[in-house]
């Protein structure tokens, strides 16, 4: 499901944060980011994928 969704953040950018973080601030930034450029929106999602792919997998350590 990962890679689905950092592919999904290249091509498509707000849908592949959509599907990680769902609706809020940072799909409404990633939406502003892509009308102002597509390379902003991708370089936005892909990294906002991967935090949050990271901060789940360290909540995981914790416990």
């Amino acid at each position: 499901m990962k890679l689905l969704r950092l592919l999904l953040g290249l091509v498509l950018p707000p849908l592949g944060v959509f599907l990680t973080v769902g609706v809020g601030p940072t799909l409404l930034i990633n939406i502003l980011l892509t009308v102002l450029g597509w390379l902003p929106g991708s370089i936005h999602a892909v990294w906002v994928i991967a935090k949050h792919d990271e901060q789940f997998n360290r909540e995981g350590d914790i416990y």
